[in-house]
């Protein structure tokens, strides 16, 4: 066929689109896009789902009245998300996060504004003299005084039975055992069952969940409650009938938080160090019609005692110790130094 011929029906094709594409209706497009109508469905899913309104003593309302004159037609992404981030520190809940393709949202504040209160070089350095084991990530050691040490930073490390086992036979002739988690963000809430399966001899109880059942702010299931059940000792190594220590600051976060409310029943375990940060709701994930996704706090847990966890777990009495940045600097960690003189204290009496 002629090229010349050819264009004339190029021409026709593209009018016939054209026309079909005016015809179409792009409603349901502008509504993706539409900063208003993201902001409204973003602060209805935190209305209708997120479980610490009440007990945080917000107005949800309130918190609308503040950010929503601040959304226009023409919010530009950046400036929106940037809106909605800031009414999401609302809550401040370091479970809460709105993710985009360019930035993620994070509260920090309930780290930020405490004391660190830990240094991992300190003890690897001047109380482990680098010698040390490691697996499942945890670290692992004898100290002076014949005191076992575990450092698990995070539960986002899976523990493996096997590798638990190594780490319990080499630590077994131990006086007693410090678990040092400071810093540990939380993780899988399995590898608390596996850790804790190993450190007692009968059924404990973990505390509670509750579920979201419908839209209004106390619309929950009855609790759940959450039990830990000792492990095989035929088949697996355990650590029992000695102190235990557990070493905590204001980065033990979910997970964390959560082993730590349930150590704290045990009768031979101490927590020692500082308030944990808390993180006592298990997370749920939504999308707004933009694309983004929203993660928040959607399943209230509480500590065996019934109390809420997500303000954090207290020191046992008398075990709060902090460990100034001064010191850490110089090599002496004062938490693990308790803990240490601890253990040594609540040693029966031969």
């Amino acid at each position: 066929m002629n090229r010349l011929n050819i264009l004339p029906m190029i021409a026709s094709l593209l009018l016939l689109v054209g026309l079909t594409y005016s015809c179409v209706d792009d409603s349901h497009l502008k509504s993706i896009y539409d900063p208003i109508a993201n902001f409204d469905q973003l602060w209805k899913t935190i209305d209708e789902h997120y479980c610490f309104l009440d007990e945080k003593g917000l107005d949800w309302d309130s918190v609308y009245l503040k950010y929503r004159p601040l959304v226009k037609d023409d919010t530009q992404y950046t400036q929106l998300f940037a809106i909605c981030a800031a009414m999401l520190d609302e809550l401040r809940d370091g479970h809460v996060n709105l993710i985009s393709t360019f930035n993620t949202s994070y509260y920090r504040k309930w780290w930020s504004d405490y004391p660190q209160d830990f240094r991992l070089r300190t003890i690897q350095e001047n109380y482990l003299k680098f010698n040390y084991l490691q697996t499942s990530g945890i670290s692992y050691s004898m100290l002076p005084d014949t005191i076992g040490y575990m450092y698990y930073p995070s539960f986002a490390y899976d523990i493996g039975n096997l590798n638990l086992d190594y780490i319990l036979a080499i630590l077994q002739q131990s006086k007693g055992l410090i678990i040092d988690i400071r810093d540990n963000g939380g993780g899988n809430l399995t590898n608390i069952k596996t850790l804790v399966s190993r450190l007692i001899d009968h059924k404990v109880s973990g505390g509670s969940i509750r579920h979201k059942t419908g839209p209004g702010h106390n619309d929950f299931s009855e609790p759940y409650e959450i039990f830990y059940e000792p492990c095989d000792t035929n088949m697996r190594i355990a650590y029992l009938n000695r102190p235990i220590a557990v070493l905590t600051n204001r980065s033990c976060f979910s997970a964390a938080n959560d082993f730590v409310s349930v150590m704290k029943t045990i009768p031979n375990v101490s927590i020692i160090g500082a308030r944990t940060g808390g993180g006592g709701g298990l997370p749920f994930n939504s999308e707004m019609p933009i694309g983004w996704s929203v993660r928040f706090s959607a399943c209230p847990m509480t500590s065996p005692g019934g109390n809420i966890t997500e303000f954090g777990i207290d020191p046992s009495p008398g075990c709060e110790v902090h460990a100034p940045d001064s010191l850490l600097i110089q090599g002496i960690d004062p938490i693990l130094d308790f803990a240490i003189d601890k253990i040594l204290t609540d040693l029966p009496t031969p």
